[in-house]
């Protein structure tokens, strides 16, 4: 309907130019004949009774004209058209059309003035005039005529479409069966008997069964790993449970609940550590999947100043080394507070008391770089390429670990697009480095 609608207003506005232009030529060849007809007559004054006729003769209303001549002034017709006639009438003999009000009526008029064959001194203007009822009531029976015509042939277009949109849906039947049937298969959909039009739209749910066959991944994987990392402890605490609960003496039950408390801290430890894990390996930078522009040189000391407590209970030296200009680089904070935290949980646990731990900020090669380095017992060359692997643990280490500290700064580095480097420390202990991209973040920092 509403395109019915614009059409008919497209159709009306056509057909009233249309219309406007015939009636302009009428009225002006109308004009243009009676002008050379009364120029051959021995006006002297008035016109003839023929002329007059023609003239008034107005079978569909009242008609408008002026004849007026140079020398004897108004002869016949309306005083009030002579005025704007005179200003509109040209010198070369042709018809001059124009528009005017007569008695608040819009007029359109044609006028022409030629020389009066008679009497060579004296020059005739015609003025005719018409109002323009007849040209909307022609424009309007063009439209009512092309109405059914073009409401047809919208019908006809809109049930074509409607026929192509359901013989062009079918070919989705065979895709939509073959999608009902899977139960928790993520297998892509593939390009075959898949129509072109539609192939982006495969492509994106390809895309979709991706991430998800990742994520479902990394869920199988967790409980995969918490299943083997939590069995040791739990056994353990049902062994000292029962143990406690055979001899209920003072003295065992208060070893029991001291290795019950050891084990449950491992466990809490593994447990946060897996989850660690997890959020290290999901898709997106950062829970939010927010990334900003961050300046090491100032976020580090930040995060340092937050483990001093732990250091000096630990008897640990941490100290920073840095330099006073900016370093910028593309990262999310929370992830990288996770991996500095890891890098310097591993140096407290593993360097021992009385030993230096150094983390520093540098510019090498203009790629930004984070390093942490200790004095500790350090790792064997052989073993230096194994650091970041899931649940490694370097042989020979009697601390206790879960083997996923190193793992998560080597997920977390991944996912900044950053390179991790585990060297022999200046002082023989471990020194990891952590070379990220220069930063790509247009927008100025807050």
């Amino acid at each position: 309907m509403l395109l019915l609608v614009i059409e008919s207003l497209i159709t009306y506005t056509g057909a009233l130019i249309y219309s406007n232009h015939v009636h302009d030529r009428d009225l002006a060849d109308s004009a243009m004949t009676l002008a050379q007809m009364l120029s051959q007559e021995d006006l002297g004054g008035q016109i003839s009774p023929q002329a007059r006729f023609l003239l008034e003769y107005a079978p569909e209303g009242h008609n408008y004209f002026n004849v007026s001549s140079q020398k004897h002034g108004l002869l016949a017709g309306s005083q009030e058209l002579q005025s704007a006639a005179l200003s509109a009438a040209t010198l070369d003999g042709e018809p001059a059309l124009f528009t005017t009000a007569l008695k608040r009526r819009e007029l359109r008029a044609a006028t022409v003035r030629i020389p009066n064959l008679r009497d060579p001194s004296d020059q005739l203007t015609v003025t005719m005039a018409e109002t323009f009822h007849d040209r909307h009531l022609r424009a309007r029976e063009i439209l009512l005529l092309s109405i059914p015509a073009q409401a047809l042939l919208i019908a006809g277009v809109f049930f074509l479409v409607l026929y192509g949109v359901r013989v062009g849906l079918r070919q989705l039947d065979p895709l939509t069966a073959r999608l009902a049937a899977r139960e928790h298969d993520l297998a892509p959909i593939g390009d075959a008997d898949v129509p072109v039009e539609i192939l982006p739209l495969t492509r994106t749910i390809d895309g979709l069964f991706a991430r998800q066959r990742r994520m479902l991944a990394l869920q199988e994987r967790f409980i995969a790993d918490a299943a083997h990392q939590l069995k040791t402890p739990l056994a353990g605490l049902r062994v000292h449970v029962e143990r406690a609960q055979v001899d209920p003496s003072k003295e065992t039950v208060s070893d029991a609940l001291q290795h019950i408390q050891r084990l449950t801290q491992r466990a809490s430890r593994t447990s946060s550590q897996l989850l660690a894990l997890t959020r290290a390996q999901s898709p997106e930078l950062s829970e939010d999947g927010s990334e900003c522009l961050l300046d090491l040189a100032q976020l580090v000391p930040e995060l340092l100043g937050l483990r001093v407590h732990e250091a000096i209970a630990a008897g640990v030296d941490l100290g920073y080394e840095g330099q006073p200009e900016p370093v910028w680089i593309d990262g999310d904070r929370l992830s990288l507070q996770e991996m500095l935290d890891n890098l310097i949980d591993n140096s407290l646990r593993y360097a021992g008391r009385n030993s230096v731990v150094t983390a520093g900020v540098s510019v090498v090669s203009g790629c930004p770089c984070l390093s942490v380095e200790d004095n500790g017992p350090g790792v064997p060359p052989a073993f230096l390429d194994r650091l970041g692997e899931r649940f490694f643990r370097v042989p020979g280490m009697t601390e206790e670990g879960t083997g996923l500290g190193l793992a998560i700064v080597q997920r977390i580095a991944e996912r900044h697009h950053a390179q991790v480097r585990y060297l022999a420390g200046s002082s023989g202990g471990l020194r990891v480095e952590i070379t990220f991209p220069s930063a790509r973040t247009s927008k100025s920092p807050d």
